[in-house]
């Protein structure tokens, strides 16, 4: 597309070309029929997770080779240069259509990592990587957490040692989604030790089929296995592969994380929607309503959260309070869909009796309240607005 089209025609736009390359959700789902799925944390088996991800893969592909990827990204860096709420715009119209619900991996790569690498990146890394990244030609996940890190992401004991011209890394990380099926892990590394805690972390871009790299799956209560642990055995990784300076390795920590957060208000919207359609459809009593229209109105308000932080970006400021709201506000959101299901399933939520719609709550049931672990803590988020905001003194240290 050529120009900056006014909202209404980017839409009408959209919608038109949706029209010709996939069907219109109405005619291919309806209550009742078809998948069911409600889940938090995919469970999947590997086979199905790798099948799932090049599904994804070749819409995102079409759609970016067809315009209607990268919409907010630079046209020098491979996107099409729209202010980035047109990116809320296009969603809009897509949730319309039945097109591959996408896994983490997708968002990550493009929402987290490949930001980080067009502020942190070098001219090299930037055409090396974006490009890729946006088409979903190559997908990152992130090697972030330590068990012995905990929620202290800057307490991390990956090592990584220089080493001719590149760096030998070795280390354990966890929970990492997505690892069987990235080409790439960021990993945040301690390089010197001898420094304060923030100052002596770097981050590299590590390939994930490197010798030295070892992901175990981890079962989740669920059956299901969406997050790995990764061990990192004496990893050689180039320093052409370091991303930003050694040793500010905090800051572009930073940018992903901040990332994370504002990509986060969106979580558990559609599932909230689900569980009010439900309750339009279940026989419903007085407490059952209040918890329904209290979820209604919690969607709404989130989504307002969402677009004031559009709002910031659209103006060009980095949105500050709003993202670690937004993050709160949608557990939370996650966690009142799960009362109003229980409230009206009884039960049918704990049986499988073969019934659409009912014991495929279970996995929401149990995936929910890892929102509020992942992509930082409630208590992390709760320390941000009441420091950073607030002004309260800080937690001790």
């Amino acid at each position: 597309m050529t120009g900056i089209p006014d909202p209404a025609s980017f839409r009408a736009q959209a919608r038109a070309w949706l029209g010709t390359a996939a069907a219109r959700r109405g005619e291919t789902r309806a209550w009742g029929s078809g998948d069911d799925s409600v889940a938090v944390f995919e469970n999947w088996t590997e086979d199905e997770e790798r099948a799932h991800t090049e599904r994804i893969r070749d819409w995102e592909r079409t759609r970016y080779d067809q315009g209607w990827g990268a919409l907010s990204w630079p046209v020098e860096l491979g996107g099409q240069g729209l202010p980035p709420h047109y990116e809320g715009l296009y969603r809009a119209e897509e949730a319309a259509f039945d097109v591959p619900q996408r896994t983490e991996i997708f968002p990550v790569t493009r929402h987290l990592v490949a930001p980080a690498i067009g502020i942190w990146g070098t001219e090299e890394q930037k055409q090396r990587w974006l490009r890729p990244m946006l088409r979903a030609d190559e997908l990152a996940c992130q090697l972030f957490s330590e068990t012995e890190a905990g929620a202290d992401l800057a307490a991390v004991r990956t090592r990584a040692v220089r080493h001719d011209d590149g760096w030998v890394l070795d280390g354990h990380k966890v929970w990492t989604s997505g690892a069987r099926v990235a080409t790439w892990g960021v990993a945040v590394c301690r390089t010197d030790p001898e420094v304060p805690k923030h100052a002596g972390i770097t981050v590299f871009l590590v390939r994930m089929d490197a010798p030295g790299v070892t992901i175990r799956p981890i079962r989740q209560m669920t059956g299901g296995e969406s997050f790995n642990e990764v061990y990192l055995d004496g990893v050689v990784v180039p320093d052409a592969d370091r991303l930003g300076p050694v040793g500010q390795g905090w800051k572009v920590t930073l940018s992903v994380l901040a990332a994370e957060r504002l990509d986060s208000g969106t979580l558990g919207l559609d599932n909230a929607d689900r569980a009010i359609e439900l309750a339009r459809r279940c026989p419903a009593g007085e407490v059952q309503r209040d918890l329904a229209a209290d979820l209604y109105i919690r969607t709404l308000v989130q989504r307002v959260i969402g677009l004031r932080i559009t709002a910031a970006l659209e103006a060009g400021t980095a949105p500050g309070a709003e993202a670690s709201v937004g993050k709160l506000y949608a557990t939370e959101t996650m966690r009142r869909t799960t009362d109003l299901v229980l409230r009206l399933l009884g039960p049918r939520l704990v049986a499988d009796t073969g019934e659409w719609g009912t014991f495929a709550w279970t996995e929401h049931l149990l995936g929910a309240p890892g929102y509020a672990i992942a992509g930082g803590t409630d208590e992390i988020q709760r320390n941000i607005l009441s420091e950073r905001v607030l002004g309260l003194p800080r937690e001790p240290r």
